[in-house]
C-alpha cells in the first residue's frame, strides 16, 4: 500500500542496492544421499515395472491376451476408428483451449499447478531434509525482502491529474471502466492519509496545515497549470516545492518537473535535474532513465542511419545513446512497444508498479510527445533496442546494470490494469508442456481420424501392421 507515513522509510529501503545473496551452507553426507535417491526414484521405479511386467508375463497369459485383444481389433470396422479418433481430439482439443485460456489469464497451466499443488505431495515430492530448507531460506530472505520493499512496492503515478468526469466520459464513449477497484481503493487510502493530519484532534481549527496537504495541495496546482498551458508557472511551483521540502523525494515531484520541462524544450534544464535525481543512491524510475536516454539520442538522432553506421560503425557519442535505450529499456523493457505504437495506450493508472506494464502505461502516455518532437529518436529506438535482451538472457536471475527484474510485476500490473487491457509479461513466458501436448494430439488424432474417414483400407492395414508389431514384441519378451 501507499501509505504517506511509511514512505520515507520505503523509499530509503529502495535506495539502498539490495544485498548480493549469501553462499549456500554445504550439505552433509546424509543430505547429498536423499537428494542422489531422490533423482534416481523414478528411474527404479521404471525398472521394477518392466521386471514385473516381464516376470508375470506368463500368469497374466500376455500373448493369449493380445491376440484376443488383436482379433476384436480386426472385427472393428472403420467408422469405429473414426469415431474413436475424433472423440479423442474433440476431448483434446477442448482440454487445449482450456489450458490456453487459463495460461493466458493466470500465466500457469492448470495441470501443472494441480500436479504441483495436490499430486505431488501426494508422491512425497515436497519432502525435504530440515537443513537444506533451513540453508535455502536463510540465503534468500534478505535479498527476498529487499526486493519486496523496492522493487514490488505500488507507487504513485506522479503525473496522474485526471478527474471522475474524464473517466466517466471515457466509461460513457467506450463501455469500459478504465480504472481497476484495487487502484481506486489506492486512491481513497491516499486521500484519507493526506487530508488526516497531525493537528485535527488537538487543534481542529488548524486543520490542512500538515505538510503532507500543503506539499500535496501545491503539487496538484502545479500539475494544474502544466495541463492548462501555464508551463513556465507549473515549473516554478515545482522548483520551489523541492527547495523548500527537499527531504521529500517519495513524492517524485522531479518527475513532474522533467515532463514540464521536455515540453519547454529546456533541454539543459532537463540535464540539470537528471544531474541530481539520476544517481545510484535513488530509486529509478522509467521517466528518468528514458529521459536520459532521450537526451543522448537527442545529439546523434537526427543523422542516424542503420546502413551508415553498419559500414563505417557507431561514433562514441551514438554508443553512448545505445548504451542510454539499453538500460533504460533493462529497467522496463515494456516501454518501447508503447513509444513506437506497436501497442495501443489506455489511460494510465493512478498507481504503477515500478518496472512494470503499469508504469510503461503512464510513462508513454505523457512522453510521447517528447520522443516524437525530437527527430530521429523513434528510429534509434526501433534499431536498437531489442540488443538489450541479448546482455540479459536470464533476466529473472541475473541483470546488468540493476537488479534482476522483480518477478511480482505481473501480479501488481493485473491488478492496477483495467480487464480489457492485455498485460505485457516479461520476460515472455513459454507455453507450458501441457499445453503443446494436448495440441499435438489434438491435431495427430483429427489427422487420423479424417484419414481413417478418406483412406479406411489403408488405415485399416496401417492399424493391423501396428498391432502385429507389437504382439511380436511382446512374444519376445
Amino acid at each position: 500500500m501507499a501509505d504517506g507515513d511509511g514512505l520515507g522509510e520505503a523509499a530509503v529501503a529502495a535506495a539502498s542496492p539490495a544485498p548480493a545473496p549469501g553462499p549456500s551452507l554445504p550439505l552433509g553426507w546424509r543430505e547429498r544421499l536423499r537428494a542422489g535417491l531422490a533423482g534416481t526414484w523414478a528411474s527404479l521405479w521404471f525398472v521394477v515395472g518392466l521386471g514385473l511386467l516381464y516376470s508375470l508375463r506368463v500368469p497374466l497369459r500376455l500373448c493369449e491376451n493380445l491376440a484376443a485383444v488383436t482379433v476384436f481389433l480386426n472385427s472393428l470396422t472403420p467408422k469405429f476408428y473414426v469415431a474413436l479418433t475424433g472423440t479423442c481430439s474433440l476431448i483434446s482439443g477442448l482440454i487445449f483451449i482450456f489450458e490456453y485460456w487459463y495460461f493466458h489469464k493466470h500465466g500457469m497451466s492448470f495441470i501443472e499447478q494441480v500436479s504441483v499443488n495436490h499430486l505431488r505431495p501426494l508422491m512425497g515430492g515436497t519432502e525435504r531434509s530440515i537443513s537444506e530448507s533451513t540453508s535455502l531460506s536463510s540465503n534468500r530472505e534478505s535479498e527476498t525482502t529487499r526486493q519486496n520493499l523496492s522493487e514490488c512496492k505500488v507507487w504513485r503515478n506522479p503525473l496522474n491529474l485526471f478527474r471522475g468526469a474524464e473517466y466517466r466520459r471515457f466509461t460513457w464513449v467506450t463501455g469500459k471502466e478504465p480504472l481497476t477497484y484495487y487502484d481506486m481503493n489506492l486512491s481513497a487510502q491516499d486521500h484519507q492519509t493526506f487530508f488526516t493530519c497531525d493537528t485535527d484532534i488537538l487543534h481542529p481549527s488548524d486543520t490542512g496545515r500538515d505538510t503532507n496537504v500543503l506539499v500535496y495541495t501545491k503539487r496538484r496546482l502545479a500539475m494544474c497549470a502544466r495541463k492548462l498551458g501555464r508551463i513556465r508557472e507549473a515549473v516554478k511551483i515545482m522548483r520551489d516545492l523541492m527547495k523548500e521540502f527537499p527531504p521529500l523525494t517519495m513524492w517524485n515531484i522531479h518527475e513532474n518537473l522533467l515532463e514540464s520541462l521536455l515540453e519547454l524544450q529546456a533541454y539543459a534544464d532537463v540535464q540539470a535535474v537528471l544531474a541530481k535525481y539520476d544517481d545510484i543512491s535513488l530509486p529509478k524510475s522509467a521517466a528518468i532513465c528514458y529521459t536520459a536516454a532521450l537526451l543522448k539520442t537527442r545529439t546523434v538522432s537526427d543523422k542516424f542511419s542503420p546502413e551508415t553506421a553498419s559500414r563505417r560503425g557507431l561514433s562514441t557519442a551514438e554508443i553512448n545513446a545505445v548504451e542510454a535505450i539499453h538500460r533504460a529499456v533493462e529497467f522496463n523493457p515494456h516501454v518501447p512497444k508503447y513509444l513506437l505504437e506497436m501497442k495501443s495506450l489506455i489511460l494510465p493508472p493512478e498507481h504503477i508498479q515500478k518496472r512494470g506494464d503499469s508504469e510503461a502505461v503512464a510513462y508513454a502516455f505523457f512522453h510521447l510527445q517528447h520522443w516524437k518532437r525530437i527527430e530521429g529518436a523513434l528510429n534509434l529506438l526501433q534499431c536498437t533496442w531489442e540488443g538489450t535482451f541479448r546482455m540479459i538472457p536470464y533476466p529473472l536471475e541475473k541483470g546488468h546494470l540493476f537488479h534482476p527484474y522483480p518477478s511480482c510485476t505481473e501480479t501488481a500490473d493485473r491488478e492496477l490494469l483495467p480487464t480489457f487491457h492485455p498485460v505485457s509479461v516479461y520476460p515472455k513466458k513459454e507455453l507450458p508442456f501441457f499445453i503443446c501436448f494436448t495440441a499435438g494430439l489434438c491435431s495427430s488424432t483429427a489427422m487420423i481420424a479424417l484419414l481413417t474417414h478418406q483412406f479406411p483400407e489403408i488405415m485399416s492395414v496401417f492399424a493391423k501392421a501396428v498391432s502385429m508389431i507389437s504382439r511380436t514384441c511382446v512374444e519376445h519378451l
